[in-house]
């Protein structure tokens, strides 16, 4: 689909086709089809249910597998014939450069090299402290008028997942409070991200902390939350807070937390949560499975953990 969302001419025929948004692997299907047994276990857990240690532990070695796999399906099936993380590494070698070389033919009035910059400039713009997009990271001293259009390509080829920062946490958060200058990026699958970003497979195995955890987790927790609420999930942040996530489901806003490890701290969303008293809040880390907060309101979740909660 690169390219065909904005080249010209255009022509759909109107009442013929039905329209369907294709996304690789979430956790869930990956489990699915990797280990079956395990993921009859995963399905049949029940909301404030213990997990038990052992399968807590097989949950989160399958999701580590995951952050090098990623939700392609070639690698997926790759890795269920050799178990080979080499082979995926090789695969998603070749699938970035492929879609690097497509940029050049497909993007009609878009400068092709601005796209590319764009593009390699993701892995850097996520590993800022706010992650919000600096048009100066992506060429000195670029502005938004240089690089607007190639970012409007990148996402509407469905390459890049754009995630608005939103100015109030209330409903509708699309229709009122979009800030549109304000945005993160983020790659569609979590796989190719940890491999554009230069992340050893082996750093993730041996589940050692590293620099990029935090850029993996975020686009690992955004990965799973696209496409299960009607409207996409934005983010909140100003001068003294960030919240990574805020969903909105029916008239209900939803702050949501995202944590590479097993850290507790997390003062804007504690801080959210104390003043606003919200009926569902949601951590996302390695963690088990919980509930906690005042009137069990708040829910810890592991990462491991992606059914649709509500």
């Amino acid at each position: 689909m690169l390219g065909t969302l904005i080249a010209e001419p255009k022509s759909d025929p109107v009442g013929m086709v039905n329209l369907l948004d294709v996304f690789p692997f979430g956790f869930d299907e990956f489990l699915h089809a990797t280990d079956p047994a395990l993921f009859s276990y995963y399905e049949n857990i029940q909301k404030g249910q213990e997990i038990e240690e052992i399968f807590h532990r097989r949950l989160l070695d399958t999701y580590n597998i995951y952050l090098i796999i990623g939700g392609v399906p070639e690698c997926i099936a790759s890795w269920m014939k050799y178990k080979d993380p080499a082979r995926i590494s090789q695969i998603q070698k070749e699938l970035i450069e492929v879609y690097e070389n497509d940029f050049s033919k497909h993007n009609g009035k878009v400068n092709s090299g601005r796209i590319l910059m764009v593009f390699r400039s993701i892995v850097a713009q996520l590993a800022k402290p706010n992650e919000k997009l600096m048009y100066g990271a992506v060429r000195e001293s670029g502005r938004a008028r240089d690089f607007e259009e190639a970012i409007e390509w990148l996402v509407s080829a469905g390459m890049l997942n754009r995630v608005y920062n939103v100015s109030k946490m209330e409903h509708p958060l699309p229709a009122a409070f979009d800030k549109l200058d304000q945005f993160k990026l983020f790659v569609f699958d979590t796989g190719l991200l940890k491999h554009m970003a230069g992340i050893d497979n082996s750093a993730i195995l041996l589940k050692s902390d590293f620099p990029s955890k935090g850029l993996l987790t975020e686009n690992y927790i955004l990965q799973q939350l696209r496409g299960q609420f009607d409207v996409e999930p934005r983010y909140y942040s100003d001068k003294n807070s960030e919240i990574d996530f805020v969903l909105q489901y029916n008239t209900e806003i939803i702050p949501v937390e995202a944590k590479g490890g097993e850290d507790k701290s997390a003062p804007s969303f504690k801080r959210y949560i104390s003043e606003h008293q919200p009926a569902h809040a949601i951590r996302y880390s390695k963690r088990g499975y919980r509930k906690d907060g005042q009137n069990n309101k708040s829910a810890a979740v592991s990462c491991a953990k992606n059914k649709r909660l509500l």
